[in-house]
């Protein structure tokens, strides 16, 4: 490479002193440890037209690799634009560059010139051509098994533990998968990234020759790559390369996907000699929100460390509430929205999709825009439509739509032709669906008909606890006996997908019911009028909702990251280190996304499984500094929030004052909790419980947020109760 300018080129002055330096950094390998918003993709891409303006390195000869098409494209249009010559750049995604090398290469590969590349649908087909007796949920999760694997550079020879605890039969399962898809000559989206690997290791002159091509070689948000990856680019660099990477080890969040932490750790044992110079000038936040940041993150031991400070104001402290309930939660976030109408300022971030339903039943409500990113809507997501859709049929049996979308759902052996002659059995006896799969239908296979028998069994049951349990208790149950939380679950050990979550959250929802067939066709109606709401606002102001995984790249003027409680974030206490460690990373990336303003939120109860169910606040707000948060209620084991106006709590009906920020709106809201609720219900009072009968009210105190009262019953019971949760009805004493 070139000698060293002496002076800086004028299009360079726009770069600190520790950005100029990754620039003009020459010789042995360079780690850019990049902090969350300190312009790592302007370093990349002025490195890119320095190499070629000022060191002469020819476009041809530099490969640059990233994660994503649209980060890929953006890399090369910045790039174009500040050195012509840049268009001429190979800039990719790994499998981008997978598949260009293995077209350039495909005899040398053992491919045919024409090879197709197989995607998921693609892969599962041929699994089934395999395996004809395999039901497809197994399938999926056999295909994704055989990726994750890809991810880690494993063949069917290999210890497969790593991947699932079923190691021995994907062993069998991928030998013949990887033996059947190489007679064919196709590849998966896996062997762009392993059939060049095989090839450069074995074949010396292909292996010159790409490093003779390739004298640069970058590669953008390294923390994230896996395995295959992080082998490919040690066979792509030869020892008269330079190479650059770029990462930040406190963002390395997806290890669901295989990504390892361990190649950006490492990467000084990996490549001696290499330079590490780090960008800590962070450019979005606030102080107080970097340090906020800083400081927990610092706890992980699994880091290479650097502190990102700003130029910029401290600004406001970030607030921390705690709060009763996820309903409470709901309204401390309606509140700041209120007192700022420009929506699109804020971003509600949360751990699992499922925590998105409340936000949008009540924005929806309330008229409040919403958007949600990288997902469905809740009531339009699969496993949750696919539970309705079983509610639905039990609600109308009529309702020919929604049986066929569960009645082979997971697969049954009934296939379309048995399906059509259940229906037209239905139709010829009055169109009652539930009757037509009890009744004898002509012409069922032997494995039909044992299919539909069980499914008879099923829905017999289901139909029993329409009106004998309540209807939280009666989705469980539908989710559970027709056997599609075990359906959606098999695809959440591979994906992380949440689908269980959101099939959980749904049964939550329908704990704010009653039981029998009144109940289910209120809930199903507040659902359609829900799902059939328009949430988008003309002016094109609309709050984001979205999980703290999708949130990174992105920034927000105002970030809330709610549901701040053990076993939600983080998620367990029986995970390791490791896991706790990324769940940190993930609180880092939640909170860099805030540019001015950081609130946190903790709820003392959440449903769970359509109970009523206490967390205590998340290990991750015990290691944040008392001075770097203004704290709103209390933490303490109590998590009282109290009522006194000299202590800023914040009630469900608080409403703001207007005038002021939105700290100072919050601050001066009502402190006072609605207890109307339970006004009703002093000692000596009579009251009726659906389940206990007749009893008196004994005692009525605060805990917490919320009114307890103690009842003891007619039959000798005596019972505890929060009024909010439970309805109980005022009775005279002599009825």
């Amino acid at each position: 490479m070139g000698s060293l300018p002496e002076t800086i080129p004028d299009y360079l002055h726009g770069l600190n002193p520790v950005q100029l330096d990754a620039v003009r950094h020459q010789g042995g390998p360079l780690l850019i440890l990049a902090g969350a918003g300190s312009g790592k993709t302007r370093v990349i891409t002025y490195k890119i037209a320095y190499l070629i303006r000022e060191c002469g390195i020819q476009p041809r000869s530099i490969l640059a690799v990233t994660f994503t098409n649209k980060a890929a494209g953006e890399m090369r249009e910045r790039a174009a634009s500040l050195a012509p010559g840049a268009s001429e750049c190979m800039i990719r995604t790994f499998h981008s560059f997978g598949a260009w090398f293995l077209r350039r290469n495909h005899e040398r590969a053992g491919l045919p010139a024409g090879f197709t590349i197989y995607d998921d649908d693609d892969v599962v087909q041929l699994l089934r051509s395999l395996f004809p007796d395999e039901s497809k949920p197994h399938l999926n999760a056999q295909s994704r098994a055989i990726s994750r694997a890809k991810d880690y550079a494993l063949y069917p020879g290999n210890d497969l533990s790593a991947v699932t605890h079923q190691h021995e039969e994907l062993r069998d399962v991928y030998r013949r998968y990887h033996e059947r898809l190489r007679e064919i000559g196709n590849v998966d989206f896996g062997d762009l990234i392993l059939r060049p690997l095989e090839l450069l290791r074995r074949d010396e002159a292909v292996r010159t020759r790409i490093q003779q091509r390739f004298r640069v070689v970058l590669v953008d948000e390294y923390q994230d790559s896996n395995v295959a990856q992080f082998e490919l680019l040690r066979a792509l660099v030869g020892s008269d390369s330079y190479l650059c990477v770029v990462g930040d080890d406190d963002q390395s969040i997806y290890r669901f996907r295989g990504a390892e932490v361990r190649n950006i750790l490492t990467f000084h044992e990996q490549y001696p000699g290499t330079t590490t110079v780090r960008l800590e000038q962070n450019y979005r936040s606030t102080g107080s929100i970097l340090n906020l940041a800083s400081e927990v993150v610092a706890r992980n031991e699994g880091r290479l460390g650097k502190r990102l400070w700003t130029e910029r104001e401290d600004g406001p402290l970030p607030q921390l509430a705690f709060l009763s309930d996820a309903e409470a939660e709901v309204e401390f976030c309606v509140r700041i929205l209120q007192a700022d109408a420009r929506y699109s300022n804020t971003a509600i971030l949360y751990r699992t999709n499922a925590q998105s339903r409340l936000f949008e039943s009540e924005f929806l409500r309330r008229g409040i825009p919403y958007r949600i990113v990288g997902t469905l809507r809740f009531y339009e997501r699969e496993e949750v439509k696919d539970v309705l859709a079983v509610l639905r049929l039990l609600a109308n049996p009529r309702d020919e739509v929604s049986f066929r979308r569960i009645v082979n759902k997971p697969a049954r052996s009934l296939g379309l032709k048995s399906v059509d002659r259940i229906v037209d059995v239905a139709l010829a006896g009055g169109g009652d669906l539930l009757d037509a799969l009890a009744a004898a239908v002509p012409g069922l296979t032997k494995k039909a008909e044992k299919a539909r028998a069980e499914l008879d069994g099923v829905f017999a049951s289901l139909t029993g606890a329409v009106e004998g349990s309540s209807l939280s208790v009666l989705v469980e149950r539908a989710a559970e006996e027709t056997g599609l939380r075990e359906y959606h679950a098999s695809q959440d050990e591979y994906q992380g997908s949440g689908k269980v979550a959101n099939i959980d959250e749904l049964v939550n929802a329908a704990g704010l019911y009653g039981s029998g067939r009144e109940a289910l066709a209120e809930f199903l109606e507040m659902i359609e009028l829900d799902a059939n709401r328009d949430t988008a606002a003309e002016d094109g102001e609309a709050v984001t909702l979205i999980t703290m995984h999708n949130t990174k790249g992105l920034e927000f003027p105002r970030v809330i990251i709610t549901g701040l409680e053990e076993g939600l974030f983080p998620r367990g206490a029986d995970e390791g280190p490791g896991e706790i460690e990324e769940e940190r990373r993930l609180f880092y990336v939640a909170v860099t996304r805030a540019e001015n303003e950081l609130y946190l939120t903790s709820c003392r109860y959440r449903r769970l499984y359509g109970r009523i169910t206490e967390y205590a606040p998340s290990r991750f707000l015990g290691e944040i500094p008392p001075e770097l948060l203004e704290t709103l209620g209390s933490g303490t084991s109590s998590r009282r929030i109290p009522a006194a106006s000299g202590d800023p709590g914040f009630g469900r009906q608080g409403i703001p004052a207007a005038g002021g920020t939105v700290s100072d709106r919050l601050r001066s809201a009502s402190d006072a909790e609605d207890w109307e609720e339970a006004d009703d219900l002093p000692p000596g009072a009579g009251v009726y419980h659906d389940d206990y009968g007749l009893g008196v009210v004994q005692k009525r105190w605060r805990k917490g947020t919320n009114v307890m009262v103690r009842v003891g019953f007619e039959n000798g019971r005596i019972a505890t109760f929060i009024p909010r949760y439970t309805p109980l009805e005022r009775v005279s004493i002599d009825e």
